[in-house]
């Protein structure tokens, strides 16, 4: 995800704005492809342990209090993203964390993504900060760097028993990562090329049946997607899944996002998966830190009603376009005091997701939403 919180404004300059949704372009789908089904239905609940840590309860649609990855179970989740940052100051979402979680990840039964950022903090388009151990690296090293890094987490979840079923090398990696050295100037991939040719390898060596996911928020149009995929296609870079991020708010309607995830499976040859989605239920705020996102986009209104069709409706557009799944990212993070948006500040910065998350404030669940086949 892209806006986490106050103070990230990059966004704008890189996406679209928000874009009406004809009621004819909800769901294209030619009738050939009706068949088809998602296999990953995904959350990211990168949050959820820290929530967790501070007391957090969440409550199904029958108001009993249970475990938040119980209830997106039951709700139709069977796959669960963490990201992980090499040494975050609030020491959340750091590999030992990671570690920690994965095992209640897997003790339930769910498939794993990890996602990579590379990074102390938020990667996302405008911004992909090197982690302060790798700032005066240069390209050669940070290669060893990414390779070593991805291999060390990724082997050390195999050695406890909770192999990840896919790795995201980078977030959201628009225009390249770890930033300057990696980044895409003048069209030029050869230096990310390098970053995730090494992440490739190392995942591969760690565990050759995890899945690689390359992930852009480039589901905006066809020109952007085949801009970078094809620019990393040429330089030799090897993936086997397709990632995209895509809010109606920011990427446009349905009829983009079922045109690109369409066009990057014949293009490339390869599963695509929407990483990431999610839709506000209200615009209010729950705490003092302004929402991300304070408007929808026309036939959804900001209701649980309203989130649930529009979620319903993106899996609908990616089942019928031929993609492998959907994420809706960060469900389970509704405004509990002390689990803020900012990892140098978790204790006092507030969430800027209160109103995208399918708990309310009070941890109740949204009681129709659904992840479908």
């Amino acid at each position: 995800m892209t806006v986490r919180g106050r103070g990230r404004p990059a966004r704008a300059a890189l996406l679209l704005a928000a874009v009406a949704l004809p009621a004819t372009l909800l769901t294209p789908a030619p009738a050939a492809s009706a068949a088809n089904s998602l296999s990953m239905l995904g959350a990211d609940v990168s949050t959820a342990q820290r929530a967790l840590d501070l007391g957090a309860r969440y409550y199904d649609a029958s108001g009993a209090a249970r475990d938040p990855l119980d209830i997106l179970t039951g709700l139709g989740v069977n796959y669960v993203r963490l990201r992980v940052w090499n040494n975050p100051a609030s020491g959340y979402n750091n590999k030992a964390k990671v570690l920690a979680y994965a095992k209640t990840v897997k003790a339930r039964g769910l498939k794993l993504l990890l996602d990579f950022h590379y990074s102390d903090t938020w990667a996302d388009p405008g911004r992909q900060t090197k982690p302060a151990a790798w700032a005066a690296h240069g390209i050669g090293q940070l290669q060893k760097d990414v390779h070593d890094y991805t291999y060390d987490v990724c082997a050390s979840l195999k050695s406890q028993g909770t192999t990840p079923d896919s790795v995201q090398l980078g977030n959201e990696i628009n225009v390249g990562m770890l930033w300057n050295d990696g980044k895409v100037v003048n069209n030029d991939f050869t230096n990310l090329s390098l970053l995730l040719k090494a992440g490739y390898t190392a995942t591969k060596a760690c565990d050759s049946a995890t899945k690689v996911v390359i992930h852009t928020a480039n589901a905006d149009s066809d020109e952007h997607a085949r801009w970078f995929y094809d620019g990393i296609r040429a330089k030799g870079v090897a993936w086997d899944i397709t990632g995209l991020s895509y809010y109606c708010m920011w990427h446009g309607p349905l009829s983009t996002l079922y045109a690109v995830i369409t066009d990057m499976r014949s293009r490339y040859g390869k599963d695509v998966l929407v990483v990431e989605t999610a839709y506000p239920f209200t615009s209010a705020d729950a705490d003092g830190t302004g929402n991300s996102v304070t408007s929808g986009c026309a036939d959804y209104p900001l209701t649980w009603q309203g989130q649930a069709t529009h979620f319903a409706h993106v899996q609908n557009t990616a089942r019928n376009a031929g993609a492998v799944g959907v994420f809706y990212w960060e469900p389970t993070w509704y405004a509990v005091p002390g689990n803020g948006w900012d990892p140098a500040d978790i204790a006092h910065s507030g969430d800027g997701w209160d109103n995208m998350a399918v708990f309310n404030w009070t941890g109740g669940v949204n009681p129709t939403i659904r992840w479908t086949p």
